[in-house]
């Protein structure tokens, strides 16, 4: 599946957002006035304007009401689409995203796969084994695991040619919300030799279940990225609910 080009205000946005993670913009500078982003870039104020409200949304600069926008973190909040999409993280982050399939099978689920999607033992699901690349390096293991229903969809599709979660959506699967577990593993035998690196090797492992409007759960995931390509943070304010937990282990 070919990825849509990105829009002019998303050219803009992507540009500004690397170079603020580059620190070329630093926490408390100003960005260019919207008529020099608009001259670098050969746009309409109104499209330089979409580029500008996006970073806003995401909270990575103020709002100018009247004066220059200046940077506020270097990190931008993340979108449900970027919480879920790997490809479409790395599309927000100026990256090129790539996958390399190893395996894609219908198996019967074992207690440990049947429980976090509520099936019961031996329910047919579907697997999925891809490294995931980061501008053709190798970032991430990513193993996905859906029942049949869901999964059947994934059976029919070229799972080197881009996004999983864009092919689901395409088919009309309900996907609601997502609970993510993170935590610190060892790279195992497969993990080390994918992503090139020795066994046990800390990987930061991202646990996913994906849910349906009406709460059942369609996915469980299990991503384990190298430590030097991706890292997650989280920003508080006091007053204001968290969507964090700290659990103990």
């Amino acid at each position: 599946m070919t990825q849509a080009p990105l829009q002019q205000y998303e050219e803009i946005a992507a540009h500004l957002r690397t170079a603020i993670r580059e620190g070329v913009y630093a926490p408390g500078d100003p960005l260019p006035s919207e008529s020099e982003l608009g001259r670098t870039f050969g746009s309409a104020r109104g499209t330089v304007r979409h580029a500008i409200a996006t970073l806003k949304n995401e909270g990575l600069i103020s709002s100018g009401q009247g004066r220059r926008s200046r940077v506020l973190n270097t990190v931008p909040s993340q979108s449900f689409d970027g919480a879920i999409s790997f490809t479409e993280w790395c599309r927000s982050s100026g990256i090129r995203p790539g996958q390399q399939t190893q395996w894609v099978m219908r198996r019967p689920a074992d207690p440990t796969l049947a429980a976090p999607l509520h099936l019961p033992d031996r329910a047919p699901v579907v697997s999925v084994l891809r490294l995931r690349l980061m501008d053709d390096v190798p970032a991430m293991v990513e193993r996905l695991n859906y029942p049949l229903e869901v999964g059947k969809h994934v059976l029919n599709f070229d799972t080197d040619s881009g996004s999983i979660y864009q092919r689901l959506l395409d088919a009309g699967v309900d996907i609601d919300h997502v609970t993510r577990t993170i935590d610190a593993v060892g790279a195992d035998a497969d993990d080390a030799e994918l992503l090139q690196v020795p066994e046990g090797t800390p990987l930061l492992r991202v646990r996913r279940r994906a849910f349906t409007s009406e709460g059942t759960p369609i996915e469980s995931s299990d991503d384990r990225y190298l430590p030097d390509q991706a890292s997650f943070t989280l920003t508080s304010m006091r007053g204001a609910p968290s969507s964090a937990s700290m659990v103990s282990a």
